[in-house]
């Protein structure tokens, strides 16, 4: 099972933390993977390293919110792999960082780097690929959204909430446009991650009260992106450790 020797997969965001985890779960799995990241060296660390373990890799540098750079990313995986069957779009985070603030204070010369990078930046990746998938028969798109969408937290995040609630609803329509020709379109919404020092205090309260790691993420993707899953398409998987339950 969730077998994907074959495919070709490519991750954007997928220089460190949870991009990294899952660009190394899918090649473990067999699939050929294209490590995207905005900082080349990055994306050429993490290659190297599924290269090393005799996974089939190659770094694929690009800002995924510039549609001219997408395109040259998927041209540059096509000639090099071929033709993108899995597509995880994991960037989220601006190239500058992300400074929690509440929405009261952030100047509206913040708000497009939240919204080009979770919003523009799955369109961008998506309008690149979909058109080969559906005319192959087969596609995954897999988008990694927050829980930050669907509930308050106070933790002063509201455009990259935005961000993740926009590429949900554009997921969900998506999945009812593509089906028909093999492509299935999910998002898998992660609570807090242990991406950062804090993350285990903030998960006290969790019914598993430990922050998530890129290997539950991983897990998620590759059950999406198996042929176990091609009869789920359009939804929203949460990935919480049961901190939201509705």
């Amino acid at each position: 099972m969730f077998d994907l020797k074959g495919r070709v997969a490519l991750v954007t965001g997928a220089g460190r933390n949870i991009g990294a985890g899952i660009a190394r779960a899918l090649a473990q799995q067999g699939a050929a993977v294209a490590v995207n990241d905005f900082y080349p060296d990055r994306a050429q660390s993490v290659a190297e390293e599924i290269r090393r373990g005799g996974g089939q890799a190659i770094a694929v540098p690009a800002d995924v919110t510039a549609f001219n750079a997408v395109r040259r990313m998927v041209d540059e995986t096509r000639f090099t792999l071929g033709p993108v069957d899995i597509l995880v779009n994991n960037a989220g985070i601006p190239p500058t960082g992300m400074t929690p603030t509440k929405f009261r204070e952030l100047p509206i010369e913040e708000w497009d780097k939240y919204i080009k990078i979770n919003l523009y930046g799955v369109l961008y990746c998506v309008k690149a690929v979909i058109d080969s998938m559906c005319e192959r028969g087969w596609g995954r798109i897999i988008t990694i959204s927050s829980e930050g969408y669907r509930a308050g937290s106070g933790m002063g995040i509201c455009l990259y909430s935005a961000g993740k609630a926009g590429a949900v609803g554009f997921s969900k329509q998506l999945a009812s446009e593509v089906g028909r020709s093999g492509v299935t379109v999910n998002c898998i919404s992660l609570a807090v991650m242990d991406t950062f020092p804090e993350a285990r205090q903030s998960t006290r309260g969790y019914p598993i009260p430990r922050p998530g790691t890129p290997e539950d993420a991983a897990a998620a993707v590759i059950y999406l992106a198996s042929n176990e899953a091609s009869w789920i398409t359009g939804q929203v998987i949460p990935l919480n450790g049961g901190h939201i339950t509705a």
